[in-house]
């Protein structure tokens, strides 16, 4: 490999503007590609196969009233007065106009339906009273018989025995019914106080399938004709969209990055360079995944990822060759033997660490959960842009600048020694003890938290408190209750078709065993099947949609079935799917995690023909991934230094973050560990004591490496202050994980940890060594067969063609 790349890297310096060009129609057909073939992105978060999909699909098929997708729009006066007359007729002639809108099946008028309740209960209370006066006049024909002949009293008497049954029959329903509004009390379109209003929309597509076309023409629609003196609110199915990618964080990251390479490479050029190429495979590998999302299902936050990705990954490699071009210039090295040496070394490095990369991040397809799969595809997609990009584009690039990709003031010193001074002793066994003990304490530490993750998905309290999904959430909160933010729809599958009053007294029947459950403040039937064997029921829980209790009453529900005669229930909703999706995420987690461990020892094992070095990168890998879940939880669920990351109102870690984070975190983590831990290797193999290359290899790669975690840290922790609570807490999590695992695990533990092993670190039993192939990460092999020639670098060209 390393002598492949030595050629690449040599082609392309010598044909640099062909290598460019050839980027640029890349860049020109990946944007066309997306351009013509790209498709919507969704918002909303499925997984095929869950109880509440298997639902939702018998509603589709059976039912396909109750299976559109749904939003809800939230009302209020501006100063909390209670609405006019004049404001209510225009809401709900604005609803009207609302329903009739491409893409929208319904939109209910509040107050038009608060009424139909309220009359409805007294219509069932009148009914009861003039029941109950029908019995006494039945009560008083009777006695008025005693008087009659025999045959006139038995017509009589069985006139009236015919008329208490009729009675007897419309009482019964009137008690079902009273039974059924008092289930359902707690549900109210209009709040008490009459200042606030709840309109649903349903779309005529299932949730996941509404286009954000018809989302925008309904808040726009509303909006533009909420009456005088009212305000509208948006909830989070209807104002959910595509993310934005580039932002005030993100580009404040980048300008981070930015400064960090202009310290350290001292040359304003030298720093573009490597922003430059990371924005080409950013802007490649994301419009080119972007293109997929015609033909298959893709997750509103998953080119999000990409950049996250291929800004991050894509300035490291190239900086991890330019860094080494440079030095190799400054020692006198021929232009194009320099980077094509630095190509067929570093760039050796950079696929190897790429390669670690790509495999955990392919390995989210063992997951079986189809989005997550797709965003680790996405993600690798965008890291083998990279990676190509460094090995082709940066090694053409580094022809046309030439020596400008020096300082000024080293220009003068080429061809001189730069060998910096070379650490002849090791740290002391005492440092290394402390190092060691206070490394993992701190880690521990920061793990705690962790113990007591949740998993969820974000709802509108999550929101940032200036958004329309958050007022909307905290409205319904506050006047209807924390529940109606997160209904339950509940199915009763029943063994024969039922109609008239065998139907309702199945409502009542099934009604009463739902509204039993803990943790149910309402239930109201909603409909009913064609073929009448299918009866759905609203269900309001106490608490919010993320909120413990409801997740616990969704696993009661189902548990309630069968129900006697035959009854199977079903549970459905956006609640009840965020519930299925996190449980099944939760318990692919631990085999992903495995998988990713597996593979960290194998790579390891090949790179450093050793036993110890991977088990200890493998352990400081699980403890600063479970750091990072500890801060995460810290910080998203408990609410600490919530004012600082914009959690202003705490919950669930999101469901898939810990899948994506040991994957990418993995890969990045070996980065590290290979370039560090590969010079301490290379010392040893050279002859150095084990403890004193430790100290050699950490020398040596420390600067580059703290570099390129702190440009990962800035690019990462740009997205932490974006307004998509999806992207604030992805974007924590991998600036913190690599915070966690360069500087305590890599830097810290590592070091210390292999100081205290000695001479053991490097042991490898005789008979795997034996079968192990020799994997040449650094190009060693390279540097010896292709010894450089040293010229005065001045008199070469600037550029070349």
């Amino acid at each position: 490999m390393a002598e492949l790349l030595y050629r690449i890297g040599r082609f392309s310096a010598r044909r640099a503007w062909a290598v460019l060009i050839t980027w640029m129609v890349v860049l020109g057909l990946s944007v066309t590609a997306y351009l013509t073939l790209g498709g919507t992105l969704s918002s909303q978060v499925t997984i095929p196969g869950t109880a509440t999909a298997k639902v939702t699909d018998q509603l589709a098929e059976r039912f396909p009233s109750a299976s559109g997708g749904s939003g809800t729009i939230v009302f209020h006066t501006a100063d909390g007065s209670t609405f006019t007359t004049e404001q209510q007729t225009a809401i709900g002639a604005l609803l009207k106009s609302t329903g009739e809108l491409d893409g929208v099946a319904a939109a209910t008028d509040p107050f038009t339906t608060q009424q139909q309740l309220t009359e409805q209960a007294e219509q069932v209370r009148d009914g009861q009273q003039q029941a109950a006066a029908g019995e006494d006049k039945l009560d008083q024909a009777e006695a008025a018989l005693g008087g009659l002949p025999e045959d006139q009293y038995a017509a009589a008497k069985k006139q009236i025995d015919a008329q208490r049954n009729e009675l007897a029959a419309q009482m019964a329903r009137l008690d079902i019914g009273k039974r059924l509004l008092d289930m359902s009390s707690n549900i109210r379109m209009v709040s008490e106080d009459g200042t606030t209003a709840v309109a649903s929309v349903v779309f005529d597509e299932a949730q996941m399938d509404v286009t954000p076309e018809t989302k925008d023409a309904v808040i726009d629609h509303v909006t533009d004709g909420v009456p005088a003196g009212v305000e509208a609110e948006f909830s989070n199915e209807i104002t959910q969209s595509v993310p934005q990618v580039l932002g005030v964080g993100e580009v404040a990251g980048l300008v981070v990055a930015a400064i960090t390479l202009l310290v350290m490479l001292g040359a304003l050029i030298a720093a573009a360079l490597p922003i430059l190429t990371a924005l080409v495979g950013v802007g490649v590998g994301v419009t080119a995944s972007l293109a997929l999302s015609g033909a298959v299902d893709m997750l509103s936050i998953t080119p999000v990822l990409g950049v996250m990705l291929g800004l991050a990954v894509g300035i490291d490699y190239c900086l991890f060759i330019l860094n080494r071009h440079r030095r190799q210039l400054l020692d006198g090295v021929e232009l194009h033997e320099s980077i094509a040496l630095a190509n067929g070394t570093s760039g050796n490095a950079v696929v190897f660490a790429g390669s670690t990369v790509l495999v955990a991040l392919l390995a989210l397809n063992v997951t079986g959960i189809g989005f997550l799969g797709m965003m680790g595809t996405v993600g690798a997609i965008c890291v083998a842009v990279a990676v190509i990009i460094a090995v082709t584009l940066t090694p053409a690039l580094l022809a046309l600048l030439g020596t400008r990709i020096l300082p000024r003031r080293l220009k003068a010193t080429i061809g001189q020694s730069h060998a910096g001074r070379v650490p002849t002793s090791p740290m002391s066994t005492t440092r290394a003890l402390l190092t060691a003990v206070a490394g993992l304490a701190v880690l521990i530490v920061l793990a705690i938290p962790a113990l007591s993750m949740r998993l969820g998905l974000p709802d509108g309290s999550s929101e940032a408190e200036d958004s329309t999904q958050y007022q909307a959430y905290t409205l319904i909160e506050e006047k209807f209750g924390a529940g109606v933010n997160g209904p339950l729809l509940v199915v009763a599958e029943l063994p024969s078709a039922v109609t008239g009053d065998v139907a309702l007294e199945t409502q009542d029947f099934v009604g009463r065993r739902i509204f039993g459950a803990e943790n149910v403040t309402a239930v109201a039937p909603i409909g009913q099947s064609s073929d009448n064997k299918l009866i759905a029921f609203q269900v309001i829980p106490a608490e919010g949609p993320n909120s413990e209790s409801t997740a616990q009453l969704v696993r009661d529900l189902r548990g309630l079935s069968p129900l006697d005669g035959g009854i199977t229930l079903g549970v459905a909703g956006s609640a009840s799917g965020n519930i299925d999706i996190s449980e099944q995420l939760s318990d692919v987690l631990p085999l992903y995690l495995g998988v990713v461990i597996g593979l960290s020892l194998i790579i390891l094992i090949l790179v450093f023909r050793s036993i110890l070095v991977p088990l200890t990168a493998t352990l400081g890998f699980v403890l600063s991934l479970f750091a990072t879940f500890g801060g995460i939880t810290a910080i998203f669920q408990w609410g600490w230094l919530g004012a600082v990351f914009g959690v202003h109102d705490p919950g669930p870690v999101l469901s898939f973050l810990p899948t994506i984070l040991i994957g990418i975190l993995f890969g990045l983590a070996m980065d590290y560990q290979l370039f560090l831990v590969s010079g301490m290797r290379e010392a040893y193999a050279h002859g150095a004591p084990a403890r004193l290359a430790v100290r050699q290899g950490l020398h040596a790669g420390r600067t580059v490496v703290t570099a390129a975690a702190i440009i990962m840290i800035s690019v990462f922790g740009g997205f932490i202050f974006s307004h998509t609570t999806m992207i604030r807490s992805l974007g924590f999590g991998l600036a913190f994980g690599v915070l966690a695992d360069a500087f305590l695990v890599r830097m810290l533990v590592i070091p210390a940890v292999m100081h205290l092993l000695g001479t053991s670190a490097w042991w490898l039993p005789r008979w795997l060594d034996r079968i192990l192939p020799n994997v040449d990460v650094e190009g060693a092999a390279l540097e010896r067969s292709h010894p450089v020639t040293h010229v005065p670098l001045e008199k070469e060209p600037v550029s070349t063609s």
